[in-house]
């Protein structure tokens, strides 16, 4: 009767063996960052960033009610374009040497329907933090050839740059802005089970 009720009673507290989460570390090898923007309304600018790290808990291995962490090196930025990217660095832009990481905690992490997921989030630039939504497609699980459990997941959001005070800005000649204040976001991420 004792051990019924210590079972009963550690189920009630989320404490039995089945609420343990499964931790999944981002694999840096095969994760993308990625970000566009429109230049002079005709064309996409796209850029990433090189560093970066991760885990998402979760309790099954849907990915269903799990959490997800992510942090990313801003002074990594590659546009391919050595000018822009010190331009970027700087205080008209992230403003790296004051605040070096981008940070995303997430709130909640939804299953939509089939591979489809909702994840929402603070995303944090420049010491500002505002709630962002990604949606996110399920890739699935795979072992690799080493006996490591992978999972992949493709996420895309937008943002307003200028809600994170990326405020730089200059209009041409016609009237259109030279950088567009929305950014696509573009994360692929591969994910590997800890030990």
């Amino acid at each position: 009767m004792k051990r019924i009720f210590s079972i009963l009673l550690l189920s009630s507290l989320g404490l039995g063996v089945n609420a343990q989460n499964i931790v999944w570390n981002v694999d840096p090898t095969h994760t993308s960052v990625k970000f566009s923007v429109t230049h002079l309304m005709v064309s996409e600018v796209e850029g990433n960033f090189k560093t970066y790290s991760g885990k998402v808990e979760s309790p099954s291995t849907d990915f269903n009610n799990g959490t997800v962490e992510f942090s990313i090196d801003v002074n990594s930025i590659n546009t391919e374009s050595t000018d822009r990217d010190k331009h970027l660095m700087g205080d008209e832009f992230f403003n790296a040497a004051k605040y070096p990481k981008i940070t995303f905690k997430s709130t909640s992490f939804k299953k939509v329907a089939g591979n489809k997921y909702e994840l929402i989030g603070d995303l944090t630039i420049r010491n500002i933090t505002k709630k962002v939504t990604f949606d996110v497609k399920n890739n699935g699980l795979m072992k690799d050839p080493w006996g490591n459990m992978k999972a992949g997941f493709k996420a895309t959001s937008k943002i307003n740059r200028k809600d994170y005070d990326l405020k730089w800005s200059m209009v041409t000649e016609a009237g259109g802005m030279v950088v567009s204040d929305e950014v696509d976001i573009t994360v692929n991420i591969e994910l590997s089970q800890a030990k």
